[in-house]
């Protein structure tokens, strides 16, 4: 069990610190260049893209936390750094090097992470005269959050608390993207940090256990990006006895909630999104066929513009788990809109439409609820729906 904290954010675990600066890198006199850094050295875990065109801060920052140890990470919103070669390796290298100079650590400590346009250079005169602005404080999370904005409308941060065995630590999260998102390590950038003591390798396994129910279980548009990547960094302040596989069990279902939260949050402020969708796949043949159903549905151009114009097309719906790869029984089919049966054994359900369109109307939030009746596989995906203003938005990104 765990507390959530009013008003946490990434910093709300102890000996953790940020803060961030508008640097010029973004054209809008917006805070675009920032630090989260911890008082003593972390142990780090990290997952990236599984693009095969990777940023030069994803490269490099998977070559820095191979050792399972960080103590920064610096992050730059505007610009992407990637697809720029050999210079956009040194320019990356370059944060790192101006971050650690001023925090007093290593360079190979310092993980960076860049969201922004591809294919253009790092303004390197902006990121050398701002890096040195910086001013992490305890209080610098919220800043931190705004920083690493692009398209985003609102920011997407959460903190809870967990007693274990009489002792408290923290796990405070911290997440950006509503566009470019898709499961495949979901531009996403997402950054935790934790006081608790916690082992190196349980460490690892845990956030990617985080990630592949949470950011990899979200579409807005079916695109990914070559910058996404999670960091996780535990500085183990908090002096509780040691977490591993046969203690974890708290500390993994706290780290489940923050990922989880912050993907809904991308999900809900998806780009030109008027709603949030809920996929949930139930009794499917195994998990890995629930999750590729469950995916699916909630990736549909036909599914998300539906749901956009309120309209109970459930054929959408069931002609997305058809194509999806997962087990399907036709005559065992249930399917439920916003808790409405519209489908019982593979046969449609009388229900007003007329109801129906008012509700979905009316509803911020819709279900999609599937059972397969065929093993006890289960995943619940999240998507948004498709809209005009999701096409104005990104017709004209670069113009």
């Amino acid at each position: 069990m765990f507390d959530l904290i009013p008003s946490g954010s990434v910093t709300s675990a102890s000996g953790f610190l940020a803060g961030a600066v508008h640097a010029g890198i973004k054209d809008k006199d917006e805070l675009d260049l920032a630090i989260l850094c911890s008082e003593v050295p972390c142990k780090a875990a990290g997952v990236f893209t599984n693009s095969q065109i990777k940023s030069a801060p994803v490269i490099l920052s998977q070559k820095h936390i191979a050792k399972g140890r960080a103590q920064a990470v610096v992050v730059n919103s505007g610009c992407a750094n990637a697809c720029m070669g050999g210079q956009g390796l040194a320019d990356a290298l370059g944060m790192a090097n101006l971050a650690a100079a001023k925090l007093g650590i290593y360079p190979e400590e310092a993980l960076v992470a860049s969201t922004g346009i591809i294919g253009v250079p790092l303004p390197m005169d902006k990121i050398r005269a701002g890096i040195p602005k910086i001013k992490p404080t305890k209080g610098g999370g919220h800043d931190f959050c705004r920083a690493i904005m692009t398209t985003d409308t609102r920011p997407k941060e959460m903190a809870v608390q967990v007693d274990l065995k009489g002792t408290k630590f923290t796990i405070g999260g911290v997440a950006k993207g509503i566009g470019m998102i898709h499961p495949s390590m979901a531009t996403m950038l997402c950054f935790i940090a934790t006081d608790a003591v916690v082992s190196a390798y349980f460490l690892r396994v845990a956030l990617q256990k985080a990630v592949d129910r949470s950011f990899n279980m979200v579409s807005i548009d079916g695109d990914t990006s070559p910058n996404d990547c999670a960091f996780l960094l535990a500085n183990g302040l908090a002096g509780n006895e040691p977490i591993d596989f046969d203690s974890g069990g708290d500390f993994q279902e706290a780290l489940n909630a923050v990922c989880t939260h912050l993907a809904k949050s991308m999900a809900r402020d998806g780009e030109g999104a008027t709603k949030l969708i809920e996929v949930i796949v139930e009794r499917a043949e195994d998990q890995a066929g629930a999750r590729q159903a469950a995916r699916t549905i909630a990736s549909s151009p036909l599914v998300k513009a539906a749901i956009h114009g309120n309209d109970p097309n459930w054929g959408r719906i069931v002609a997305a788990l058809g194509r999806s790869g997962a087990r399907v029984r036709e005559d065992r089919l249930d399917v439920y809109l916003n808790d409405v049966c519209v489908v019982k054994q593979g046969c449609p359900t009388p229900f007003s439409k007329g109801e129906m369109i008012s509700a979905l109307s009316n509803s911020d939030n819709v279900l999609i609820r599937l059972c397969l009746h065929l093993g006890d596989g289960q995943a619940t995906a999240w998507g948004c729906d498709l809209s005009e203003e999701y096409v104005r938005i990104n017709s004209g990104y670069t113009t």
